[in-house]
């Protein structure tokens, strides 16, 4: 061989030589080096799956779950990822039709983007769930997620509990992107107010999934995962017992009932009638049994124990009669002779009692409610100083420390400040110098413009049964391993600094109330209760039936207000279930005969004003009128189109 081939044999060996080592370094380089594309090799077959924390528990103060979860599933979506696929199939499995689907999909991509997996189809039903879960191979881009979903084994307390809704973009961009799209988020009640204790924490689970999109299992066996933290569960002073005997008291009526500790202000029921079933709202129907509630004209979803406002009528009469003795315009002994009529403003104002003697002193005078008698006594709240202005901001200034005109702070959203008038209000309806105090002595037996939530009647309550004190109402007790929220409501509220002497006068006319008075036909056998009856007139139809009282007289364990709108006298209704609820209460039953079958009047009692009656026809027939239309639409699409012929010219 010539020296000259020998050469280029070599050149050509070397050639292959040279190129195969680059190859076997850029081989080296992107299966070692190089994590770009083993990354990309990886986000094909590896999944990354949210893990729903479970919410926090909510337990009553017996210890009985009365918020629990149970388990369903979200249909997700990433729209990057969804590729061919028997679209029709998929909407059959669904239950929907092609042009939601794309309805679906576009919202998908709008709300979070084509690459962030999206909700598709919230809280599927468990037949839903069973048709997929053995088909979502063949639908790549879509995955079923586990969503704990709340659940209510005692069906009430709906306004209390609160609802939970998906985190749209304003809850999102409000927390600064914490919440993610698919997150859901308490929007009222305790599930509001507690939300970063009950929320717990997301977690992270990585599966590997097959050229088929089947789950073959986890990504190095879990290596990669993050766990999912439970949130911490609340524990309440609400008696969940007390509180089912409340609703049914309060079914097919309009009103509340709201029962409170006076030794802590912990809420042992609340009961805002008419209500609902929180279980309707969870699961794929809650969307349109939420609008349903938004048009009944009932107004399920407002709760009348914190947003409503009453006159608190002759409920009001022990916290004036405190302010009268404490300004010393009255003694326990001071009385006036009424015998139906009050006319020392110059006109006939009218009492419910018109035998002599009801109004001898001032006990007397609170356990048979006379007007009069406090009519006067409001005139000389106010005149005493010689300057109605005067006299008026020193009465309001008792009522807002007794907890009225202002928000308490209970521990749900929502609450009323209720009303007491000023000055400034009576300027201006009047003019300044131009009212006096029989212009407003309606203020005097809790009506005019005196405004108060049952929330607030129930703590002026506590205020009397403590003899100048309350805590600020709550639903929580504990925090299962953080107390720190809680401290406020720890904190005693002195709000008077009226002797005890004056209280104890004030308690036994409200003892004499259910012994002998207008209350005395709701006694309790073996438990002295102090109430009050009040019957608050209302502009828009029969007077409401209000009570309040607390028991034991010493000691007490329990106070509450009870408003049935409509019901007339105190007496008649509310007093009936106040009681019942005490006795409920302190004895963990209700006793046998005349007082069970009191109990089967108060729960079979339907009492609903008249205007919502009318409402509720008007809704109905507007119903029915559009489901006879689209039933006469439905028929006329299934009858055979009609030919009809044509006469030509000849």
């Amino acid at each position: 061989m010539s020296v000259y081939n020998q050469s280029r044999k070599n050149i050509i060996l070397l050639i292959f030589i040279v190129v195969l080592t680059l190859i076997g370094f850029r081989l080296f380089f992107l299966q070692v080096v190089e994590k770009k594309y083993r990354l990309l090799a990886t986000e094909q077959a590896v999944q990354r799956k949210i893990v729903y924390p479970t919410r926090g528990i909510i337990y009553d103060r017996n210890g009985k779950a009365v918020v629990n979860n149970d388990a369903l599933y979200d249909l997700t979506v990433v729209p990057a990822e969804v590729k061919s696929m028997d679209t029709a199939y998929f909407c059959e499995l669904l239950g929907i039709d092609t042009a939601d689907f794309a309805r679906r999909m576009h919202r998908a991509i709008v709300r979070n983007g084509r690459v962030r997996p999206t909700v598709f189809a919230p809280l599927l039903s468990q037949e839903i769930y069973g048709r997929l879960q053995e088909n979502i191979y063949q639908f790549p881009g879509f995955d079923l997620v586990e969503r704990p979903v709340r659940n209510y084994p005692y069906h009430c307390g709906g306004t209390i509990w609160g609802l939970i809704s998906e985190a749209d973009s304003n809850i999102i961009r409000r927390s600064n992107y914490f919440y993610h799209a698919g997150d859901f988020v308490g929007i009222t009640g305790l599930e509001r107010t507690y939300e970063p204790i009950l929320m717990g924490q997301r977690g992270i689970h990585y599966v590997v999934r097959d050229v088929h999109n089947r789950v073959m299992g986890s990504y190095e066996n879990g290596k990669y995962d993050t766990a999912a933290i439970s949130g911490k569960s609340l524990r309440l002073a609400l008696d969940i017992d007390l509180q089912v005997l409340g609703e049914k008291l309060m079914q097919n009526k309009v009103g509340s009932i709201v029962a409170i500790d006076p030794q802590t202000g912990g809420i042992l029921a609340m009961v805002s009638s008419p209500g609902f079933d929180p279980n309707t709202l969870t699961g794929s129907d809650r969307g349109s049994n939420y609008v349903k509630m938004l048009r009944d004209p009932r107004k399920p979803l407002f709760n009348r124990a914190i947003q409503a406002m009453y006159p608190p009528g002759s409920t009001f009469k022990p916290l004036d009669a405190l302010v009268a003795l404490d300004e010393g315009v009255i003694t326990p002994s001071f009385g006036i002779n009424c015998v139906g009529y009050y006319y020392g403003c110059g006109r006939v104002l009218h009492c419910t009692e018109h035998w002599a003697g009801h109004s001898k002193d001032l006990e007397t005078a609170i356990a048979w409610s006379c007007n009069s008698y406090f009519f006067d006594v409001f005139r000389k709240i106010i005149d005493h100083t010689h300057d109605v202005v005067q006299g008026l901001s020193r009465w309001k200034q008792y009522m807002n420390n007794f907890g009225l005109g202002h928000r308490l702070g209970i521990d749900i959203p929502g609450e009323s400040t209720g009303y007491i008038p000023d000055t400034t209000h009576y300027d201006k309806i009047f003019g300044e110098g131009h009212w006096n105090s029989c212009t407003i002595v309606s203020c005097g037996i809790g009506q005019g413009e005196v405004l108060e939530t049952p929330l607030q009647m129930a703590n002026g309550v506590c205020l009397i049964a403590n003899h100048g004190y309350y805590y600020t109402p709550h639903f929580v007790n504990t925090i299962d391993g953080d107390t720190s929220l809680l401290a406020p409501f720890h904190q005693k509220h002195v709000a008077t600094h009226i002797p005890e002497s004056m209280f104890q006068t004030v308690i036994a006319g409200m003892a004499q109330v259910v012994e002998h008075g207008t209350g005395a036909a709701v006694r309790i056998p073996g438990i002295e209760m102090c109430g009050k009856t009040g019957t608050a007139q209302n502009p828009h139809g029969k007077d409401h039936s209000l009570f309040e009282a607390f028991a034991p007289r010493n000691n007490p364990r329990i106070a509450i207000a009870v408003v049935v709108e409509n019901a007339g006298f105190g007496a008649t209704y509310a007093a009936p279930i106040a009681s019942l609820m005490i006795e409920k209460y302190l004895n963990d039953s209700i006793a046998a005969g005349p007082r069970t079958a009191l109990m089967q009047r108060m729960e079979q009692a339907s009492i609903l004003p008249q205007y919502m009656v009318e409402e509720m026809k008007a809704q109905k027939a507007a119903a029915d009128s559009t489901t006879e239309k689209k039933t006469a639409l439905d028929e006329r699409k299934r009858q055979p189109a009609r030919v009809f012929a044509v006469n030509k010219r000849p």
